[in-house]
């Protein structure tokens, strides 16, 4: 009798069972049946224009939603990201305006992460200062920051953008005119998203800081015993959330070519559910880059395509409200009991 000698790769077996375990598994699967259902519907959904729409369309929600998965890793929670993104943003193009029109996009860029790093300290002090939930320190300085913009710096919006946005707002990866002859473009934005995400990525896995952010998230009495500073930790967190939305800003506004200090702010929620699609608790100690760009991904998908089989605009919302009480459900309950 011959006996079957083949083994199976514990190594890729064990890799398998962990990943259907993972919150990300469940998001991955929302989006592959989401995606098939409206390529049945829509077979347009499929094209190469329509991909690069989609990644177009994930670079300012995910750019805000890398920088809150920092905040709620260690526990905490930002509201204020909006509002650091529209100052940086309009501050930024106002001053380059008056100081330096034809200057390169460096100057505009360093000035709005400058700015997004500062208001994200500000954050990061007074909630370790005060020892305040971040949550209510962050509805204020929503407020504090957008309306010190409204105040003090202006309402108007501004179309004339220096030479350095509109140049790169205008910048592509890749660029061609497909057989309808439609020009289709991936912008250079999309590039700096997929930076950022290795970024967050690298900061969270391969530093000490990440297992800092990580273990606070998961107790800071424990943090505190195990010689860990809250206070760095606080710091960092928001102050690279801050980064990042002054980066998110200035990429939006260059690719709109528009600064309108109405915009951005109250669109919070969006870029919140997106990190808890993707596996990030509230409670802290947990989330990852990758489920966080699915969560991204997710949300797009449900407010970019669902028009395509027939569901009105009005009920996108909804939509997003179901998928969230269902994956946070399947969170606490099929994924956390399988750990």
């Amino acid at each position: 009798m011959a006996i079957n000698t083949e083994i199976k790769s514990p190594d890729s077996l064990s890799w398998w069972q962990s990943f259907i375990r993972r919150p990300e598994f469940l998001t991955l699967s929302l989006i592959i049946a989401l995606s098939t259902i409206i390529s049945i519907v829509s077979p347009s959904f499929l094209s190469v224009q329509s991909l690069f729409d989609l990644l177009r369309s994930t670079v300012r929600l995910g750019m805000f939603a890398l920088g809150v998965l920092l905040v709620l890793a260690a526990g905490g929670i930002d509201v204020s990201f909006t509002a650091i993104g529209i100052v940086a943003l309009y501050t930024t193009t106002k001053a380059v305006m008056a100081i330096a029109p034809n200057a390169p996009f460096i100057l505009p860029l360093i000035m709005a992460v400058t700015i997004g790093v500062l208001l994200g300290l500000f954050n990061g002090f007074i909630v370790d200062r005060f020892r305040a939930p971040s949550l209510i320190v962050t509805i204020g300085t929503l407020y504090l920051f957008h309306g010190a913009l409204l105040a003090f710096v202006g309402t108007k919006h501004i179309t004339a953008l220096p030479a350095g946005m509109k140049k790169f707002g205008r910048s592509n990866l890749i660029e061609f005119v497909n057989s309808g002859g439609v020009k289709v473009a991936l912008p250079t934005t999309v590039l700096v998203f997929a930076l950022a995400a290795l970024l967050t990525w690298w900061i969270l896995n391969h530093t000490m800081m990440g297992r800092a952010i990580f273990a606070v998230g998961g107790s800071v009495p424990i943090a505190d015993r195990l010689g860990i500073s809250v206070r760095n930790v606080y710091l960092f967190i928001f102050g690279y959330a801050g980064f990042l939305a002054g980066l998110g800003g200035i990429m939006h506004g260059s690719s709109n070519r528009l600064a309108n200090p109405f915009d951005l702010v109250g669109g919070e929620l969006d870029v919140i559910a997106a990190v808890v699609l993707g596996g990030a608790r509230i409670t802290g100690g947990h989330g990852s880059v990758f489920g966080t760009v699915l969560g991204v991904i997710l949300l797009v998908i449900i407010h970019n395509s669902l028009i395509l089989v027939g569901i009105p605009s009005t009920w996108q919302k909804v939509v997003v409200g179901v998928i969230v009480l269902f994956a946070s459900g399947m969170f606490s309950g099929v994924f956390s009991k399988s750990k």
